[in-house]
């Protein structure tokens, strides 16, 4: 399942507990030859081939290999890599003399016999997360072969080219991987690599003047002011108020345009009276398809006059009240123990009554399952005026394991997660929601810049709710939904490009969330969205630029909500330790009893139970957002009794502060079993397969917990942390 992959960002010191670092596109274009003839003969001219290039080729120093060896070969500047754990890497020797300020292209020449997933470049000294990136995938490749990555940005940023200056390359995060390459130095670009980094470059610049202008419109004080939209079943009603002088209008912004960014309001309504009610039809044509104003919001605007710009005068809001086509029962868990990526194995359904489960998170890849096209065996679904399809098979083994849980009243999350598009088994899916920015990562941010993209989106979360929302629990029931995976890591997780700003990145999980939301409450009125976040709370001084703090992105969240309109959204955090390897998270020396904490782990729970009951992050002003740990564990780095003991007291210290923490209302271990495919990790309550699922330690402590028994089985806890009781709860400062 999805949320057993990957984590490779908190799996090594080296690597760094939680950054994500960005992926580069690799660029192997060659000059074109170029030639030019004039009108007349001209006299034969010698041709003299210019100078060779002398390049300064990077030594790998061997003796400097982690999880890996160096072999040098006969040749000069040629090597032989062999990959022998899950942090590898080799350092270069260090630069004689300064590089030139025009070499930016890294590259070297290689073959190897499959694909390596990435190289990260450190930018030494000194050797930190943040003074590196992340490149692209190296090609499998039987002949020798260029691979280079531009580095321009990165080189200026971390002020790296001096005489002495080093890098470090780490080969991905797996054993055995086999590569021989030589000449590993920086070129300049060719002119196709510059026209490149210059349109990367103009794009930079528009996304930061983007977030600029997201920044000013939340941050404005209008006048004027809509109160309400009330979307009904065949209407939406817009009411509110206009101030000053002048024509005003009220406009509709679908999800597609951006309302910072319009200056024509030509389309909008007139409005003859300052204080205003407009209804307009919920479902109009346009663009080809028959798209519902549920999924709009409203804006004022005054009309331009003597050649000055029509001017937005309000902020612009969202639907309050979505009408529902059935009366659904709230649901709330009625344990605070959950399971994390459920997928309905045999044993794993009896784990839901052993441990006494009463919530569990689904992963719901719907691009896997999701065609433009009728191949067979699918189930058809019309949204919008189109016809979408859906795999019978994947939604009929979807059915069976929502439908263990309903029958067990187990609340249940699904975490919606969007495929780039060279992973979708239908091209036209996957073109249509990738977003246009995609950069790389296993995940990207679905596109919602295109009325047709917006539809195929829409489509997908109308088939969702609609079968799993329904009244009669029929399929199972889907309660809530985890809006794609730790956006705050986006670059990896839930991609839309490298170093966008936290403005234009939040603006752009708005919209998703929003989006959900409105269809789905459509069904049921009870439903809530969640937003995913690593355990990295506040921005770290070192923080990398690949990465957002969980803070900032709750802060822009509040702010959109108190700007557009508030909506009934969640938090799904992770709160894995700070070292995933370590279980013993009470050691967590970034995780801090303060509000500014870098981290929140197991540690500090109290942090995110302070958060959630302030004022400022109650839904409305009035009402607790529901949190859940949606996705967590700790480690045990062998099968040895040490390391079991010391993974399940991991947990005792997790679970004695949030049973006693009202603020967080659940959690969903992660994981069920041990799963060979994490990078050596165990943090599974069972084995690996290949153990024949055993138990380990911490099942027997998570099915003690919250019953009789958890005082008797915590009680051997106590001398692996060092303590002599469990009164661990303290204060926040």
């Amino acid at each position: 399942m999805t949320n057993i992959l990957l984590k490779n960002r908190r799996i090594s010191a080296s690597k760094g507990a939680v950054t994500f670092l960005s992926a580069l596109v690799s660029v192997f274009l060659l000059l074109p030859a170029l030639a030019s003839c004039g009108k007349d003969k001209e006299p034969d001219i010698p041709v003299i081939p210019p100078a060779v290039k002398k390049y300064e080729y990077l030594k790998l120093l061997s003796e400097t290999a982690h999880n890996m060896t160096v072999a040098k070969m006969s040749d000069d500047h040629h090597y032989k890599a062999t990959t022998t754990g899950q942090d590898p890497y080799v350092s270069t020797d260090k630069l004689a003399k300064a590089n030139p300020a025009d070499s930016t292209v890294f590259c070297f020449e290689y073959k190897s016999s499959r694909e390596l997933e990435f190289i990260q470049i450190f930018f030494a000294e000194p050797v930190a997360e943040q003074r590196s990136i992340k490149s692209g995938k190296v090609p499998a490749s039987g002949s020798w072969k260029e691979w280079a990555v531009t580095l321009k940005t990165p080189l200026a940023e971390n002020s790296w080219g001096n005489a002495g200056q080093y890098l470090r390359l780490d080969f991905g995060n797996d054993a055995g991987y086999e590569i021989e390459l030589r000449n590993i130095h920086f070129r300049g670009m060719t002119v196709a690599e510059k026209e490149e980094e210059e349109a990367k470059e103009e794009k930079a610049a528009a996304d930061r003047q983007f977030g600029e202008n997201i920044r000013k419109y939340l941050e404005a004080i209008y006048a004027s002011f809509i109160t309400e939209v009330d979307a009904g079943t065949d209407a939406v009603t817009v009411r509110g108020n206009y101030a000053g002088e002048g024509s005003f209008v009220l406009c509709e912004i679908p999800p597609y345009l951006d309302v910072t960014q319009l200056r024509d309001f030509t389309s909008g309504r007139p409005l003859s009276s300052p204080a205003f009610s407009e209804t307009f039809e919920r479902f109009v044509m346009r663009d080809g398809f028959n798209y519902d104003r549920t999924l709009s919001k409203w804006v004022i605007a005054r009309k331009g006059t003597g050649g000055n710009s029509d001017m937005m005068v309000s902020h612009a809001r969202y639907p309050d009240r979505i009408a529902a086509t059935q009366t659904t029962v709230q649901a709330k868990p009625s344990g605070k123990k959950g399971l994390g990526g459920y997928f309905n194995h045999s044993l794993q359904c009896l784990d839901l009554d052993d441990l006494g489960i009463t919530s569990v998170t689904v992963n719901v890849p719907f691009t896997a399952w999701m065609r433009s096209r009728q191949s067979g065996n699918d189930m058809e679904h019309s949204y919008g005026g189109k016809s979408y399809y859906f795999d019978r098979n994947q939604i009929s083994a979807l059915d069976a394991a929502l439908t263990e849980c309903y029958q067990r009243n187990i609340v249940v999350a699904a975490i919606l997660l969007v495929q780039p598009a060279a992973a979708c088994p239908d091209p036209e899916i996957g073109d249509l929601l990738q977003h246009p920015d995609f950069s790389g990562g296993f995940y990207t941010m679905p596109d919602m810049t295109s009325p047709a993209s917006v539809n195929t989106y829409a489509a997908a979360l109308d088939f969702l709710a609609g079968r799993y929302c329904r009244s009669d629990g029929r399929f199972g029931r889907i309660h809530h939904w985890i809006m794609h995976n730790e956006v705050d890591a986006g670059i990896e997780w839930t991609n839309m490009g490298r170093n966008k700003p936290m403005p234009v990145y939040a603006d752009a999980c708005m919209k998703s969330m929003r989006m959900c939301y409105n269809i789905v409450r459509q069904y049921d009125r009870y439903s809530e969205v969640f937003g995913s976040f690593t355990h990295s709370w506040k921005r770290a001084d070192n923080a990398v630029a690949d990465t957002y703090a969980s803070l900032d992105m709750l802060h822009a969240f509040n702010d959109y909500c108190k700007a557009e309109g508030d909506f009934q959204w969640a938090l799904a955090y992770h709160c894995y330790p700070q070292d995933l390897n370590e279980p013993k998270t009470w050691n967590d020396a970034d995780a801090t009893y303060s509000t500014s904490s870098t981290l929140i782990t197991f540690k500090n729970l109290e942090v995110l139970d302070r958060w959630a009951k302030q004022p400022e992050n109650l839904y409305n002003g009035t009402e607790k957002r529901t949190v859940w740990l949606s996705e967590n564990g700790t480690n045990s780095r062998t099968y040895g009794e040490t390391d079991l003991l010391e993974q399940a007291a991991g947990f005792a210290w997790g679970w004695i502060k949030l049973r006693q923490l009202d603020g967080i209302d659940a959690m969903q271990w992660h994981n069920w079993a041990d799963n060979e495919a994490e990078f050596g990790l165990r943090i599974g309550l069972r084995k690996f397969g290949s153990q024949d699922l055993e138990r380990k330690e911490v099942w027997y402590a998570y099915k003690a917990a919250g019953t009789a028994d958890e005082s008797n089985v915590f009680q051997k806890y106590l001398p692996v942390i060092g303590i002599s009781d469990w009164n661990i709860i303290r204060n926040v400062y």
